[in-house]
């Protein structure tokens, strides 16, 4: 009984502490500023071999050129698959353009030279971002009125 009252009234009393400060002594809020410039510094350094691997595979693109929209939408008269020279069945997403006049394009009127916007999701196609392309313009180059199919090229 004597023991625990002796502990409890020592709990009680504050003793002062020793005012003697070691040299080179730091506070207890500045103990962790260390540990974060040592993070700090190997996070960069982290970053910048990732910068040095991704520099060593980086392919050199040739400089595109602005195209006008006048002439992305003008109507092509030819009938040759000029670039992937495939065949794809893809989903149409909507009409971008009937060069019929507005109304046909406000309406979705598809008819021959209608740029319309198809879902190429499924084909992989990747910007140089490295983002997947979800839709990309094609230009209708038949009468579809005629046998209700489409037929159309895929722009740029």
């Amino acid at each position: 009984m004597k023991k625990t009252i002796a502990m409890h009234e020592e709990s009680s009393t504050r003793s002062k502490v020793d005012d003697k400060v070691h040299d080179g002594a730091i506070p207890a809020y500045l103990l962790d500023r260390d540990t974060t410039t040592r993070a700090k510094v190997l996070s960069n350094t982290i970053k910048q071999k990732r910068k040095e691997k991704a520099g060593k595979w980086e392919v050199p693109l040739p400089k595109v050129r602005p195209v006008a929209e006048e002439e992305m939408f003008r109507v092509i008269r030819t009938g040759k698959r000029k670039k992937l020279k495939c065949t794809f069945n893809l989903e149409i997403i909507g009409v971008k353009r009937n060069p019929n006049g507005t109304t046909y394009t406000s309406l979705g009127v598809i008819t021959k030279g209608t740029i319309i916007e198809v879902n190429v999701s499924e084909l992989g196609l990747v910007t140089p971002a490295g983002k997947v392309v979800w839709g990309k313009y094609a230009q209708v180059t038949i009468n579809p009125e005629n046998d209700g199919s489409i037929n159309a090229v895929l722009l740029v």
